[in-house]
């Protein structure tokens, strides 16, 4: 991560402080866990009663932190609560999609600043025409949020594919590299900004994980259906990676012998048969070969590309082939669950993006496969939800994540300035 491009560094004014490495330290605990006694502060820190009020009292006095009320009791005085102040650092967020992208600000205590952009532009474009159309997008969220540019402290960008965040590199798009950089690196010289990208699927996981439904569970699987397929997977109380930032290719796994191509480039997988794309696609094929129904009345632009939501809404108005369709989707979905329920023993499966939006349409077949191919000892305990954060979730992950990289990083940098 290149901190050199940031423009206004957190506590830059007190960079020679030598309790810099403690004062990140409390901002990184009360950005991950909230609202903070100071016996709570002492314990994260490691430092004396006497000590953390001093610290908390520079922090105050900087605007940084902030009395956030009282903590419970358990006998005697209620203890006050310390909190980060909101606005204090902001960070861009972009989610981009195959078709759409979708850009907002959020501040160090995951508040949308600005209002969510959404704009059609596909991720199939080269580099250079991607940043030509996503440059002048980011500078008309900033305008019209008015906000004091001097607060941000980099940008984050998720998308789909195979994404090496810490090699800041995405081997499934945007690979046209003329320049002979990473796409971080290109990203951060176009914004000249620290830049953090991350595959989408890792942006519903942690949303999930600090905000939703996850939110104290021990293990959890966060599944994402969108045009692709992805996994988040909680084990043990943590958001597991994997060794590269891979783990979760879910939608890739070998599912139907002698399958469709996928883009992949292998044939049958799970994708193929179980995703946005394979709705859209089998929707379409059916409605060529005169299938009835409410989707007729699409044009012909819109029958190229069907989305999700036009299915789902046909299907809520009882359109029988909409329905069916969904059905499918559920019941394809519900097999590939059986083999992560068996493999993982998770308490809580929780369903996200576009497709997760028919609900019973997908989740009662879904449900009827796994109980038809998963051990009954290992399912009956566990619990399949739909998200409850709504269309922006990711982006709220991806503030999450990004502020606690970020704070991580100065960290670093203030332990090497200690020494």
């Amino acid at each position: 991560m290149n901190l050199s491009l940031l423009n206004n560094i957190i506590l830059s004014e007190h960079k020679n402080d030598k309790h810099l490495n403690h004062k990140y330290k409390i901002l990184k605990q009360l950005f991950s866990a909230g609202p903070s006694s100071i016996s709570t502060l002492c314990d994260a820190v490691g430092v004396s009663t006497p000590s953390m009020l001093k610290l908390l009292a520079d922090l105050v006095g900087i605007g940084w932190i902030e009395k956030s009320g009282s903590g419970v009791s358990i006998g005697g005085r209620k203890p006050d609560l310390y909190a980060l102040k909101n606005e204090r650092a902001l960070i861009i967020c972009v989610d981009i999609e195959l078709f759409d992208t979708r850009i907002a600000i959020l501040d160090n205590n995951c508040n949308f600043i600005s209002e969510v952009k959404r704009v059609s532009l596909p991720i199939s474009k080269s580099r250079a025409d991607f940043f030509s159309i996503l440059l002048p997008l980011l500078q008309e969220v900033l305008e019209s949020a008015q906000i004091d540019k001097t607060k941000i402290i980099g940008c984050y960008v998720g998308m789909p594919g195979l994404v090496n965040t810490e090699k800041g590199e995405n081997y499934s798009y945007l690979i046209d590299n003329m320049e002979n950089s990473s796409l971080v690196e290109a990203f951060e010289k176009a914004l000249n900004l620290p830049v953090i990208i991350q595959n989408d699927m890792a942006g519903s996981a942690i949303a999930e994980f600090r905000h939703g439904l996850a939110k104290g569970k021990k293990n959890a699987l966060v599944l994402l259906m969108d045009w692709g397929v992805g996994l988040g997977i909680i084990m043990d109380g943590e958001l597991r990676r994997g060794a590269t930032g891979f783990s979760g290719e879910f939608g890739h796994i070998p599912f139907v012998e002698n399958g469709a191509l996928c883009y992949c480039g292998k044939h049958g997988c799970l994708e193929t048969i179980a995703s946005g794309n394979a709705l859209s696609k089998t929707a379409r094929e059916g409605l060529l070969l005169g299938k009835k129904s409410m989707l007729n009345d699409l044009s012909k632009e819109e029958l190229e590309r069907i989305e999700p939501e036009v299915i789902i809404n046909a299907a809520n108005r009882g359109d029988q082939y909409a329905i069916q369709l969904l059905s499918n989707i559920g019941a394809n979905m519900g097999k590939g669950i059986s083999i992560l329920i068996q493999l993982f023993n998770p308490e809580l499966i929780v369903l996200t993006g576009k497709i997760a939006k028919a609900k019973q349409y997908i989740t009662l077949p879904m449900q009827q496969s796994i109980n038809t191919y998963c051990m009954t000892q290992i399912r009956e305990e566990m619990v399949i939800e739909s998200s409850v954060l709504g269309e922006n979730s990711r982006l709220l992950g991806y503030a999450t994540d990004g502020i606690d990289r970020f704070l991580e990083a100065y960290l670093s940098k203030a332990k090497k300035l200690k020494k």
